[in-house]
């Protein structure tokens, strides 16, 4: 059977069927909530469960559960593009998506997926609130940001970033102190330990490789700059988040 008889055979039981699709306009509603950093919105549609609904979910493999594993890949694609276009940063929207993606992989019921559907959700969310509260920022400060998101394993100097934005370590200095309060050696930094936190919780990495990672001078430099930052060791902190939750 060739595929043109194939699809007009399938089209015409899918019409006396008359099983619709969900909206488009309910889809881009989502869409648009988590670009834009509505978390009632995004939480409500997850305390609804309204991804795993199957009333009106495409039918694109006939074992459901990887349905449901095909319909999160284009969520998940659907809501990086929005929120790039939204104004996140490129790679930070990538690697959330990648990062989604390989551990919808592994899941292995219709309760994991959803779980991961509204983390993933909500994760996107709560950053894309962020980014709009900072809307105000300055294309050379954005690319700033995007630099040191990209480069926290590397040392990340003000004249890197100059060099970077060709404006003068000077003046880029004084802009990113004014759009984000904070000077960039401590915007570095800042990030510096929020990459640790995560390494603490979610690896098995050890502290002198976190160090080195993320380009501290030596352990000693990075246990004393956490605990400074934090409040605890880095020990401790692993102690008592260590694998605690997403």
């Amino acid at each position: 059977m060739n595929l043109r008889k194939e699809w007009y055979q399938q089209e015409l039981k899918k019409s006396e069927e008359a099983v619709a699709h969900r909206p488009l306009e309910e889809e881009y509603s989502f869409y648009h909530a988590v670009s834009s950093g509505d978390m009632d919105f995004v939480q409500e549609n997850c305390r609804q469960d309204t991804f795993t609904n199957p009333e009106g979910m495409g039918i694109l493999s006939t074992n459901r559960l990887t349905n449901l594993k095909y319909h999160f890949v284009i969520t998940v694609a659907m809501i990086t593009r929005q929120c790039v276009t939204a104004g996140m940063e490129l790679e930070q929207a990538y690697r959330l998506s990648d990062f989604y993606i390989l551990k919808m992989d592994s899941c292995s019921s219709i309760e994991a997926i959803s779980q991961l559907h509204h983390s993933m959700a909500l994760d996107f969310t709560g950053k894309m609130a962020i980014v709009k509260k900072s809307s105000v920022i300055s294309k050379p400060v954005v690319i700033c940001m995007d630099f040191i998101y990209s480069h926290l394993n590397t040392r990340i100097t003000v004249k890197v970033l100059s060099e970077y934005t060709g404006l003068s370590a000077s003046y880029l200095s004084r802009l990113f102190k004014k759009e984000l309060g904070i000077s960039i050696s401590d915007y570095i930094l800042e990030k510096k330990i929020e990459k640790s936190e995560n390494l603490l919780k979610y690896s098995d990495y050890s502290l002198v490789d976190i160090a080195n990672y993320l380009a501290f001078s030596s352990q000693s430099h990075f246990i004393q700059t956490f605990k400074k930052a934090v409040g605890i060791t880095p020990n401790k902190y692993r102690n008592q988040y260590y694998h605690s939750s997403w």
